[in-house]
């Protein structure tokens, strides 16, 4: 038996940083109606040379170096994305070509801001089925190219950024007070696709499209869900609310954040907020404010953390891991 236990994490955020003042010079917003809605004071553009892939490696290779290995070590590669490079091939093999990488396989996932809970899930259950014995997982966007900018309620909620983690297979008793991945949960909810979704694609409009959101639909979805599957992941592994150390959520909105906190008794000090600095990273929201919390020396060995997140389609998930 085989448990997946955290080796290293990483993140990388583009140079060009937009505030909302920023932002209040295109679009009919301000700093105050941003901050007071969403809790996001700034966000990150990728250069107009700086691609899915460029976000991705970075990310990755900060991981790679927290966790004292090099590409030699790794044979799994997945990637979280949304904002691929190419419609084929996946970006995921140009990020293993890239970082020389030449074991196993590589492979995009896409579950919107979902995705890196999706491709942990996917890389745990390869690594406890003795299918790899340690998988990059990597959640990379760029937001801004599929952004509507004079549409406010949505141009001003996302920015641009990537996260990584290593994730290694050791041998298990199968015992929750053991280190690595305890429970994951997943679900989708298709009936609401047309809540959030991109206005565009390769077998529709031919074009990439751009972000449409029923915002009030997500909000109140996003609470639920994202509460309900921790609450789920907790009782899966034999642990409650009161055993959970920090709750890492999707970096969406500061208000939808406070909620799930609310709702699972978890108070503010445990909660990991990183929005204010980055915005919506979609799929890199998670890893990005793990990265934080260990850049910060929150996480203590032997906490339970619960990682949760909820995007477009709708999906949602959550993992409950021992540090």
């Amino acid at each position: 038996m085989y448990r997946s236990v955290v080796r290293g994490v990483g993140s990388y955020l583009p140079e060009k940083i937009m505030t909302n003042d920023d932002l209040s010079e295109i679009v009919d917003t301000s700093d105050e109606w941003i901050r007071k809605r969403t809790g996001i004071e700034r966000r990150h553009i990728a250069a107009d040379d700086e691609f899915t892939n460029d976000l991705a490696v970075a990310a990755a290779e900060r991981a790679l170096a927290a966790a004292d290995m090099s590409a030699a070590d790794i044979d799994l590669v997945i990637l979280a994305t949304t904002t691929p490079d190419n419609t084929f091939p996946a970006t995921a093999a140009k990020v293993q070509a890239r970082l020389g990488v030449t074991k196993g396989p590589a492979f995009d996932v896409q579950a919107v801001c979902s995705g890196f809970i999706f491709a942990m899930t996917q890389a745990d259950n390869m690594l406890r089925l003795g299918q790899a014995k340690r998988a990059l997982v990597i959640g990379a966007e760029i937001y801004s190219r599929i952004l509507d900018w004079e549409d406010r309620s949505t141009c001003v909620l996302f920015g641009d950024g990537s996260g990584a983690i290593v994730l290694e297979a050791v041998d298990s008793e199968g015992v929750n007070s053991e280190r690595g991945l305890l429970t994951t949960i997943l679900g989708t909810d298709g009936a609401n696709y047309d809540k959030l979704y991109v206005d565009g694609g390769v077998a529709t409009s031919g074009n990439a499209g751009c972000v449409r959101m029923a915002g009030q639909d997500v909000f109140r979805q996003a609470v639920a869900r994202m509460s309900e599957s921790v609450e789920e992941a907790l009782e899966k592994a034999g642990l409650t609310k009161d055993d959970l150390d920090w709750l890492v959520p999707h970096q969406a909105n500061i208000r939808i954040i406070e909620q799930v906190g609310k709702k699972l008794g978890v108070s503010r000090d445990k909660v990991m907020i990183t929005v204010q600095e980055h915005a919506n990273t979609s799929a890199a929201t998670v890893p990005l404010a793990m990265t934080h919390g260990v850049k910060h020396g929150h996480f203590k060995e032997g906490d339970v953390i619960a990682l949760t997140a909820m995007g477009g389609g709708f999906t949602w998930g959550a993992i409950v891991l021992r540090w």
